[in-house]
């Protein structure tokens, strides 16, 4: 599979926490995201803690963020992966109803005013869907010495 185009624009350079330029991490197939559809819900780290995290389609384009209100700390969606109101224009937050605009994550109205939801920088190619780790956010490490244990 041929690797994904380098960065530009905001994502050129940009570094991992040790100090190497972050590699776009595999998230899901571009058909897994339709068109204001269910999200694909991915596993982080943030800030070194367990974290969910989403991406979804909306007008033609990959978004993804942290599955955190901008209030309070806590995960928006309202079942697995569904994230839009019912005419599937804005996300809203399942428990206090602060909803946030699709395209920059910014907060239009409910609690979290002039906040923003903490976004993932994304990239589609060839038919996948990239995600670039940040200072912040990082993949989830794998325990290869747990994967081995008797369970």
């Amino acid at each position: 599979m041929p690797e994904p185009a380098a960065p530009a624009g905001p994502l050129a350079g940009r570094t991992a926490p040790h100090g190497k330029v972050a590699e776009p991490l595999p998230l899901c197939p571009s058909s897994a995201l339709a068109e204001r559809g269910l999200a694909f819900g991915f596993d982080v780290q943030l800030w070194g803690q367990s974290a969910r995290a989403f991406a979804l389609r909306f007008d033609g384009r990959v978004v993804a963020y942290m599955n955190r209100c901008a209030h309070v700390p806590v995960e928006m969606d309202w079942q697995a992966g569904d994230f839009l109101d019912h005419e599937r224009r804005w996300i809203v937050c399942s428990i206090h109803g602060a909803t946030y605009d699709p395209v920059h994550g910014h907060c239009l109205a409910g609690p979290c005013a002039k906040r923003r939801l903490m976004a993932i920088e994304t990239v589609e190619r060839d038919g996948q869907v990239y995600w670039y780790p940040s200072r912040d956010i990082q993949p989830v490490a794998f325990d290869a010495a747990a994967e081995e244990s008797p369970r």
